[in-house]
């Protein structure tokens, strides 16, 4: 019994002097790397905004000559006020909000892929140059999305494994500051941005 307790005074006391040791570069190189990638998640938001930005402008111009679409157009609206109700604390990502983060900003991109599709059925909107323009811009902005939302991924990657080596799990859970980020993971057949090429512009064969 007496052995027992000597042993685990030894083990505790070389964690202790372990976190003393090694704790201050261990906490500063998490902090780096931590605002690295919460800095990251800004220009995901950032993105998602600009979509969000984007939508009013295309259903405001689409409302003069899709006049029979106004269902699609709600569900649009709908689902863009839903996305943009959701905001993450940046300092604190947990995989349960970024779940719910994901759910909303899909559940805009399947309404904003049906309205798309929907647009295909009228020639004229297609033929008018401001909607032309928020299509070009809608498609440059789900690509930005993409690229940012893989550097959020890649930046989130070197902190979490800067918890998980040892002996820095030791140290972490010692002293109890950090937890581990979660990464943005794609749906099953999401991982693509809606389709929004009309083919403006292009002879048909």
């Amino acid at each position: 019994m007496k052995k027992s307790l000597i042993a685990i005074i030894v083990v505790v006391a070389a964690i202790a002097l372990l976190g003393f040791v090694m704790g201050p570069k261990f906490y500063n190189t998490g902090i780096e790397l931590k605002e690295t990638a919460t800095a990251q998640w800004g220009n995901v938001e950032s993105s998602y905004q600009r979509r969000a930005d984007l939508i009013p402008n295309i259903v405001s111009t689409a409302k003069g000559y899709a006049e029979f679409e106004q269902e699609t157009l709600i569900k649009v609206t709908e689902a863009r006020s839903k996305a943009t109700s959701i905001t993450i604390d940046p300092s604190n990502i947990t995989p349960a909000q970024l779940e719910q983060f994901q759910q909303a900003q899909q559940g805009l991109t399947s309404a904003l892929s049906r309205l798309l599709a929907v647009f295909e059925r009228y020639p004229d909107l297609k033929a008018n140059e401001n909607f032309k323009e928020l299509i070009n811009e809608l498609e440059r902005t789900e690509n930005r999305i993409n690229v940012e939302r893989n550097r959020f991924n890649e930046a989130v990657l070197p902190f979490n494994k800067h918890l998980k080596t040892f002996p820095n799990v030791l140290i972490n859970k010692f002293i109890g500051k950090f937890e581990e980020m979660a990464y943005f993971k794609a749906d099953e057949g999401t991982q693509d941005a809606p389709k929004v090429d009309f083919d403006f512009g292009k002879d048909k064969e």
